[in-house]
């Protein structure tokens, strides 16, 4: 096993690692609307969930995978209504590559953010 670790994404905020790659697969802890320097973006769900694959992009480039390389994304929301433009931005960063998803409601999520999402890739170039 090999954590991954960035300065490009923000530290873990408790005891994880932003993920691990084990044979070849990338596993993120889930990522949420955190600047690299620790800060919370505000606003609505869409600039929380662009800040989201950013974040994302940021941890999957340090274990040498990419979002098109990702096999399975998991997607939790504070608030199903927010499904439509969560899925709107989804889409704009897996347009052509379309991985498996998971999408879910929970009572609350971390710093009470609206959206976290984790995902499984292949990593390309270990």
């Amino acid at each position: 096993m090999k954590p991954v670790y960035t300065k490009a994404a923000p530290e873990a905020i408790g005891p994880y690692s932003q993920g691990i790659v084990v044979n070849n697969l990338f596993y993120s802890s889930g990522q949420i609307p955190l600047t690299a320097e620790g800060e919370l973006v505000e606003g609505d769900v869409v600039a929380q969930t662009h800040q989201v694959f950013k974040n994302l992009e940021a941890v999957l480039d340090a274990a040498g995978a990419s979002l098109s390389s990702v096999v399975k994304a998991t997607v939790f929301l504070s608030d199903m209504n927010h499904f439509p433009d969560v899925n709107d931005v989804y889409g704009s960063y897996f347009k052509d590559h379309q991985p498996a998803r998971s999408c879910v409601e929970v009572a609350r999520l971390p710093k009470d953010v609206q959206v976290e999402i984790e995902v499984i890739a292949l990593v390309t170039n270990a």
